[in-house]
């Protein structure tokens, strides 16, 4: 007996797809052109000169292609998902977009040869320079408020022992154990240090180098008073870098202090600690209303009436020596759900953790600000997208290299997000953005000695990139 529910099933079309014929030989459409207004955007801002400029070339005679353009194509690929050098023949398909792409041999060269450590420190200040160039039509990045710098190590995983510094990560994996410094403002990767797989993420001197590295990515005004050993008159615009608890060491505080930088650092679970929780505890006149991330009141309670609250608990605990004077304890409770870490202390109704700080303000507010630390998270995740999952090269030199250049495209596609895109594009994360805007199709017509593209009808992003194109056009 028939399913009256599947009456006139027949009659309809089910299929996805249009019956066409299939074949070579398209010459004129393009797939790319996403990725060549990112192009234009990073040629317009000067990055592929910049780096021209510090990596030049070592070899005989005059190079086939050019080592700035070389590596400003490659982030390119890197935006759009390639995450190995045999990747970059894609963008050599379409030559009318790109022009001359390098072969994956010569992207393979100029990682292993070309970018040494020292070009690598040239292509560094290079980009520094480039980053302050930017930040300068972004003006709001340093207007009021402090700068503020997330430290944090993530693991990646390698399945060859063939890779220098490759070994055994604590979380029994095998693989490097990156260390990364971002700005908190854009999500830009400020500094990006390789490091053996087995290297802890509480050593004071790789968290040291990494913040010395982001500060000197910092346009000059930003970084002036925050280097290792400057008079603390010279810092005009405050510095707080925010870490996990790895960074509850005394080289690591101290060093921030050497360098006039203030400090937000998670509280490790220490006896002293939950201490100070239980007497918190016993106090609820101590507590207050916990902010949104919008900095708006908290008041999302659970059945019961149980709600997020922030005290200051500074007074009920005895810091050690080495913590500046200044340094205050906050602490945040949350009512328990599924999936709950670890607490500071052990409680039924509530999941506590708190951090230290040497900046003045409401506790609320500081805890607002402190929580913004996991965006971290978001931001590796960000780079393990575009190609910092996969380190092709046996030297570890030239992987720290491919890590930096990794660093570089995600810069490069957030500044392109500030500058030239508006709504919802302008936070999209990789994999949205290679499908609706990087791989936007269009056909290509030859007039007036000059190709023009002409993309598709009906395209999602027509407009967005329309508006990008116009954009970059109007950079003075």
């Amino acid at each position: 007996m028939q399913n009256p529910n599947q009456k006139g099933i027949s009659e309809m079309n089910a299929t996805s797809t249009e019956n066409v014929v299939v074949e070579a030989g398209g010459g004129q459409v393009v797939a790319d052109v996403g990725l060549h207004a990112l192009g234009r955007f990073a040629d317009r801002v000067g990055v592929g000169s910049a780096l021209s400029a510090a990596v030049g070339w070592q070899g005989p005679g005059r190079p086939i292609h050019d080592r700035g353009r070389v590596l400003t194509q490659t982030m390119l690929m890197f935006s759009g998902g390639g995450d190995s050098c045999a990747d970059i023949e894609t963008l050599g398909s379409q030559d009318r977009l790109f022009g001359t792409v390098c072969s994956d041999s010569t992207l393979y060269r100029t990682f292993t040869t070309s970018l040494d450590a020292a070009a690598l420190v040239r292509a560094r200040q290079a980009m520094a320079r480039v980053r302050g160039d930017v930040w300068d039509r972004l003006p709001q990045l340093t207007a009021g408020g402090p700068v503020i710098l997330d430290v944090d190590a993530s693991l990646v995983e390698i399945h060859s022992e063939n890779k220098e510094q490759t070994a055994a990560t604590y979380k029994r994996g095998f693989g490097f154990h990156p260390m990364l410094c971002f700005a908190d403002a854009t999500g830009e990767t400020l500094a990006a240090r390789l490091r053996a797989g087995n290297a802890a993420a509480n050593h004071p001197g790789d968290l040291l180098e990494v913040i010395d590295e982001a500060i000197g990515q910092l346009p000059t005004a930003v970084a002036a008073g925050h280097h290792d050993g400057d008079d603390a008159d010279l810092a005009a615009i405050p510095i707080v870098v925010r870490s996990d608890s790895a960074g509850t060491s005394e080289a690591f505080v101290q060093g921030l202090g050497a360098r006039n930088c203030g400090f937000q650092i998670v509280a490790a679970r220490k006896q002293a600690v939950s201490a100070a929780v239980e007497a918190a505890i016993s106090d609820p006149g101590r507590w207050q209303p916990a902010l949104k991330p919008d900095g708006q009141t908290d008041l999302e309670a659970t059945s019961d009436g149980r709600t997020a609250a922030v005290c200051e608990a500074t007074d009920l605990v005895a810091l050690p020596g080495w913590w500046p004077e200044d340094t205050r304890l906050i602490i945040r409770r949350q009512p328990l759900h599924p999936g709950t870490q670890t607490s500071l202390f052990p409680d039924l109704e509530y999941r506590y953790w708190g951090h230290y700080t040497d900046q003045n303000g409401d506790p609320a507010e500081l805890d607002r600000q402190m929580r913004g630390h996991a965006r971290c998270e978001d931001r590796i995740q960000r780079l393990k997208d575009s190609g910092m999952e996969h380190f092709p090269f046996t030297s570890f030199e030239a992987n720290q290299a491919w890590l930096q250049t990794v660093a570089w495209a995600s810069d490069l596609v957030i500044w392109f997000q500030q500058l030239c895109l508006t709504g919802p594009l302008s936070r999209a994360r990789p994999k949205r953005l290679r499908y609706q805007l990087w791989r936007s199709p269009a056909r290509v017509i030859r007039t007036a000695r000059r190709d023009i593209i002409r993309i598709l009808d009906h395209w999602p992003t027509a407009g967005d990139i329309l508006t990008a194109y116009q954009r970059i056009a109007a950079f003075t």
